[in-house]
């Protein structure tokens, strides 16, 4: 086993071939290539500022690694699992570029404040970009929500017909949903957004380094205050993760529904070739795997969340190289989240609606019983659980005759309710149920328009 340098004089031999593979982790952190070439470039331009390096060997270590950025761009580097991981690999690049002037770079950090700064850079950046996919699909919602703001639909408790809701609100539900959600990682990218550079190993260092000189050239808001904390913090990650699996809950429930409607038995919308599959036995099949995979990749997030979470309960200060695992969860979350959120953007803007499925769904469930009841409480003065006695027995007839509420005579009715009136029958439609719910984030058409023109003001 040759020596490893990069590890110093305290080692005379190499790591096993096993120690090799289980100890790499290039394979997957090469994710943050231009995180660390920010951060790496960032430092040296203090350590020129603070006299720590020459001016001369500060710009060889700024030309070379703008070299090393676009040969990984450009897929021209070659990573090495010898040498452990992005940090090894482009440091070691740095001195075939620069020769010797490459190891002052590494004056004043750590690989330990330097992965933790490049790690709160991915996630803030991951951030920014989710934020925006997440603007998007509120905009293809809110789409829909203003073309179908009179369509009307049941709306269900225990996926039971309950009362009629327009289409419109039902999808700006989830916009309501999705702007928590943005609010989530905004509020998680406060805490991301302190910076590790200059905590060293774990106890800062004797080098006069200027800690806001780093963090504000990587827009950083303040460096990280303890430096036994900056480098073994990892609750920005789990914040981000559990941000992320909300999220992830949420767009799961969107797909549910729509693999619900798409079903024959419902019938509320078709989606078309760009987001159904066929099977290789049925030919009449027309399968939403998109919705089912977004319903599937919210498991990996979730599961994301708890794995980083049970790496990180037992680990006493300061660094501990469990922390390596703490990346691909998150990398694997992020990307599964901003596949899901696209799928679920196109599909929104995809989905044709059926408005006439809707409509006949309405005609089973009873689903203005409870406008008959707020009749009975308005007109009648009665109390509401004597409304919702009488109007259960109401319901019960209609059940026994095979009929709609609309369809009972007023003399069976008034069986029941001798006070009820032909004025009833003004409540029992399916548009004057929704038109009616004009309280404030109703269902009515004319909350949904305001409601509508209140989103885009909060959230485009």
């Amino acid at each position: 086993m040759a020596k490893n340098e990069m590890w110093g004089g305290r080692f005379d031999a190499g790591p096993s071939a096993i120690m090799e593979r289980i100890n790499t982790s290039v394979y997957f952190d090469r994710h943050l290539f231009a995180q660390d070439i920010a951060g790496s470039k960032a430092h040296a331009q203090m350590l020129v500022a603070q006299g720590i390096i020459e001016t001369a060997d500060g710009d060889a270590i700024q030309q070379g690694l703008d070299q090393i950025l676009a040969e990984i761009e450009g897929g021209n580097f070659e990573f090495k699992s010898a040498l452990e991981d992005i940090h090894l690999n482009i440091e070691s690049r740095l001195r075939e570029l620069i020769g010797d002037k490459a190891g002052r770079l590494h004056t004043g950090r750590s690989r330990n404040d330097q992965v933790a700064t490049d790690f709160r850079l991915w996630v803030r950046d991951a951030i920014d970009a989710l934020d925006t996919q997440l603007q998007s699909l509120q905009v293809a919602l809110i789409d829909v929500s203003e073309r179908h703001f009179d369509t009307l639909l049941p709306g269900f408790t225990h996926l039971q017909p309950a009362q009629p809701v327009t289409f419109g609100h039902h999808l700006l539900a989830y916009v309501e949903m999705v702007g928590r959600d943005r609010d989530r990682f905004a509020d998680c990218r406060k805490r991301v957004n302190e910076c590790p550079l200059g905590a060293a190993a774990l106890a800062g260092t004797s080098f006069p380094i200027d800690r806001d000189a780093t963090a504000s050239a990587l827009g950083f808001d303040r460096p990280m205050r303890n430096s036994m904390d900056a480098v073994s913090a990892r609750d920005f990650a789990i914040e981000f993760l559990s941000a992320a699996s909300i999220s992830a809950v949420h767009l799961s429930r969107f797909a549910e529904e729509i693999i619900l409607w798409n079903s024959p038995q419902f019938g509320f919308i078709s989606l078309s070739d760009a987001f159904s599959t066929g099977s290789s036995i049925m030919p009449q099949k027309r399968n939403p795997d998109a919705a089912e995979l977004v319903r599937g990749k919210s498991g990996r997030i979730l599961g994301a969340l708890h794995g980083l979470m049970v790496v990180m309960k037992g680990l006493p200060l300061a660094y501990a190289k469990d922390l390596q695992e703490d990346k691909e969860p998150v990398f694997d979350a992020a990307d599964s989240l901003s596949l899901a959120i696209a799928a679920l953007a196109g599909m929104a803007s995809d989905m044709k609606i059926n408005k006439r499925a809707m409509l006949a769904s309405l005609a089973s469930g009873f689903p203005t019983a409870t406008d008959l009841a707020d009749w009975l409480v308005r007109v009648l003065g009665l109390p509401f659980r004597d409304a919702h006695h009488a109007t259960g027995q109401i319901v019960g007839l209609a059940e026994k005759k095979g009929c709609s509420l609309m369809d009972l005579s007023l003399e069976e009715m008034q069986t029941v309710e001798n006070g009820i009136t032909e004025d009833i029958y003004s409540v029992l439609t399916n548009e004057a149920s929704t038109a009616s719910r004009a309280s404030f984030g109703g269902t009515s058409p004319e909350c949904v328009l305001e409601a509508v023109a209140k989103a885009k003001e909060r959230y485009l």
